[in-house]
């Protein structure tokens, strides 16, 4: 019966746990993998090089006279789009919450599977859970060369190069919705997912 409470005791603290780390990541949809060996797009790719850390790309999808562009736009300033192969319209993308995601490497926060790589949505959280409005919020985040993210309506800022937290907040605020983010390198495959 002893050995029975100590299981017990050690499934609620795994559960506890699972439950914390699953909070670490969006619940909001986003599916996206890209193929930069075909594109050899330079704006993404110096995002998704692990020797420029701090380095980050929006990524957003637009039309444009019926054919479908993902746009990439980089924390250096750096602006650029490409059209979407057939393969890639049939994928129908979702970039987050709404339609941008932002991915690079961190330069704190750098161990784990995935060196540092990061996938964001570009909504300010606390803004979406503060008015409610998930079905179509406009509180976007813009993002300096330091690593800043800067959102338009309430004003706070999240660190991109650590975990996206809140460096100006108040008590209850949360960071930048994470998502699973991958990459094989600039010139490769850059993934984003909802956990």
């Amino acid at each position: 019966m002893r050995n029975l409470g100590f299981w017990f005791w050690a499934f609620s603290f795994w559960l506890l746990t699972s439950c914390k780390a699953d909070e670490e990541y969006s619940t909001h949809a986003c599916r996206f993998s890209y193929n930069n060996m075909i594109h050899n797009d330079a704006t993404l790719a110096s995002a998704l090089d692990a020797n420029s850390r701090g380095v980050f790309c929006l990524i957003s999808e637009k039309t444009r006279a019926g054919a479908r562009y993902l746009v990439f736009e980089s924390s250096l300033g750096m602006k650029s789009e490409q059209i979407e192969t057939a393969e890639e319209v049939e994928a129908k993308f979702i970039l987050g919450l709404n339609n941008g995601i932002i991915v690079g490497f961190q330069t704190l926060n750098t161990d784990g599977v995935n060196g540092g790589f990061v996938g964001y949505d570009v909504q300010c959280p606390n803004c979406v859970r503060r008015e409610n409005n998930t079905v179509n919020p406009n509180y976007r985040v813009t993002m300096e060369s330091s690593g800043i993210a800067t959102c338009g309506k309430c004003g706070k800022k999240y660190d991109m190069n650590n975990g996206g937290i809140v460096q100006n907040g108040e008590e209850d605020d949360r960071g930048l919705d994470k998502y699973v983010a991958s990459t094989t390198g600039p010139f490769g495959v850059v993934s984003v997912f909802r956990r």
